[in-house]
This record gives C-alpha cells, sequence and structure tokens, in this order.
C-alpha cells in the first residue's frame, strides 16, 4: 500500500520560553523538539536558559561546567538518512560571547550520547590537525586549540571521500568575532553531497568547494542525529547563545 502525508520535516526552535535551570541536575533534558546533552549537563554548574537582557527574538545561552572536556550541546534522535531524506537541511545563528578555550560544533553525527564529549567521541582540533574520532560527521568547527583559533572550518567524515585533517584544507577564512552573530547553513544533499554557508556566503577550503561542495563527504546510508553546542577546555564556565535552529529533510517513507 502506498503512502502518503506531511512529506517534508520542519524542525524550528526560537528559545523563547523553555529552559533547562542551571541548578538542575539530572542527566538529559529537552527544550522543545530537541534534546539536551553533554558530559556535564547533569552537575549544578551546567545549563540552558533564556536571556533576559541582550536576548531579543528569543536566545538561548548554553552553559558549561568548568571542568575541561565537558560541554553542552542541544540535539536530535539519531533520526536523518541522507539517501532516503536528503536534501536535509541546517540552520543556525549562534553569537560566542568569547572565543577562547573552547570548541563548537554545529552539524550531524552518528553520536550523540547523553554525556557527549565532542574532543572525545565526535571531532577535535589541535595545531594543525583535526581529529575525526567519529565515524560519521559533518558540519562547521571552530577550536581555540587550533593554530588558527578564530576561524571555522568545514569538517566530514564517513563518505567515500576520505575526512580531511589538515586544518589548513579545511579553514574556510571566515573568523568569528566576540559577541557577534553569525548564521550557518548546511545542506546535505541525497548523494552524499555537502555544502556549507556563513551568513549566506557559500565557504570552503577552496574556489571548488565554495562551488560545488565537497561528492560524498557523508555516507548515505549512515543514521544522524543533529548536534549543536560548546565545550570548555579550560576550568572556567563558558557560554554560547544561540537564536533559532531549523531543520529541514524528506521524510523516509519506506514500508
Amino acid at each position: 500500500m502506498s503512502q502518503s502525508g506531511p512529506g517534508v520535516i520542519r524542525v524550528f526552535e526560537d528559545f523563547v520560553g523553555a529552559e533547562v535551570p542551571v541548578a538542575l541536575t539530572t542527566t538529559t533534558e529537552k527544550i522543545g523538539s530537541f534534546r539536551v546533552i553533554g558530559d556535564g549537563v547533569a552537575d549544578t554548574d551546567s545549563g540552558v536558559v533564556n536571556l533576559e537582557s541582550d536576548g531579543l527574538s528569543g536566545v538561548a545561552q548554553l552553559t558549561t561546567t568548568n571542568e575541561d572536556k565537558h560541554g553542552i550541546y542541544i540535539a536530535t534522535p539519531v533520526m536523518f538518512d541522507v539517501g532516503l531524506m536528503g536534501t536535509i537541511v541546517l540552520e543556525a545563528r549562534i553569537r560566542l560571547p568569547a572565543l577562547a578555550n573552547r570548541e563548537v560544533f554545529i552539524g550531524f553525527s552518528d553520536v550523540n550520547s547523553d554525556d557527549l564529549s565532542l574532543e572525545d567521541d565526535l571531532v577535535h582540533g589541535a595545531s594543525t590537525t583535526i581529529t575525526l574520532t567519529a565515524s560519521d560527521l559533518v558540519g562547521f568547527l571552530l577550536s581555540s586549540e587550533l593554530t588558527d583559533t578564530a576561524d571555522w572550518h568545514t569538517v566530514y567524515n564517513g563518505g567515500t571521500t576520505s575526512g580531511a585533517t589538515a586544518s589548513g584544507n579545511i579553514d574556510v577564512g571566515d573568523a568569528a568575532v566576540a559577541g557577534e552573530w553569525q548564521v550557518f547553513r548546511l545542506e546535505i544533499f541525497a548523494n552524499g553531497t555537502v555544502r556549507w554557508y556563513i551568513d549566506g556566503e557559500s565557504v570552503g577550503g577552496s574556489a571548488t568547494v565554495r562551488r560545488s561542495g565537497i561528492a560524498n563527504a557523508v555516507s548515505t546510508s549512515v543514521d544522524l542525529a543533529m548536534v549543536v553546542g560548546v565545550e570548555t577546555k579550560t576550568s572556567s564556565v563558558l557560554t554560547l547563545d544561540i537564536d533559532y535552529i531549523m531543520i529541514k529533510a524528506n521524510r523516509d517513507w519506506t514500508v
């Protein structure tokens, strides 16, 4: 029997009310349609709160603990299959109050455990090397431990095109500025090709990538989850502000 109905999945969160109070000590929580995960979320100094000052349009502030490699992330279940559901689009508007001592990831991965550590479980940048720990990932990475501490990098792994590990090959030359908003957009096509955009401009490590994206950057059959968040690399509490997150994908009608 054929199936029909709402054929497009659209998830949008504008962060206009729901919170995970910093003093809460549960292992996992949720905001709207999203999960809140990360190593340290259960600690009393980590959470997601709505800003009452400098928070026009609704802004959620993600707050880590004060322990190295502890982070906090907004995530979905593992629910996206590129081959069956592409084109998959992620768009998020974020702001970093400061740039030092942190790693930030905006994208998709097959890893979304409640105690997620960005460095240990997903991806990490140090010096001039990107370590692709997760077998399947795609997105934007900023790492204060890379030589280019402020630039965004277009990371990927899992497709037939080997994931780049030399940071210079995937440095997009677009530096984050403390206190300023940026809009990130990721387009993953059903054939595994990926394109990255920052503030409406196509970005990548070369003119070819900016024009056409990277073919076969991700697997077309491994299921993925969206993950957006920040991890501390110091003994200080760090934050990341999110104005909105939007995801669009085709529904899987497999019987």
